[in-house]
């Protein structure tokens, strides 16, 4: 299990992802109320900020700001059309 944990860690660092552009405020909205989520549920805050004393949306927001969140952008007409298939 750790072997198999080590080596997820080493692929996903291997191959750092480049995130598009955030291209309006919707979508920045979205994306910090997803991390949000994750942070609620306690995942660790990449930026120095201390949780306790900040919430969580200001957190993820500036994560978001300092370009520390991956994150893909899926055409939703493409996934729409495999669903239905």
């Amino acid at each position: 299990m750790v072997e198999q944990t080590e080596k997820l860690v080493e692929e996903i660092t291997a191959d750092p992802k480049v995130s598009p552009e955030i291209d309006s405020k919707y979508r920045k909205i979205i994306l910090a109320a997803q991390r949000s989520k994750q942070l609620q549920r306690g995942a660790n805050p990449r930026v120095e900020m201390d949780p306790r004393k900040s919430k969580v949306t200001r957190i993820a927001m500036r994560e978001i700001e300092e370009g520390k969140i991956d994150f893909e952008l899926i055409a939703m007409i493409a996934a729409n059309k495999s669903q239905a298939d």
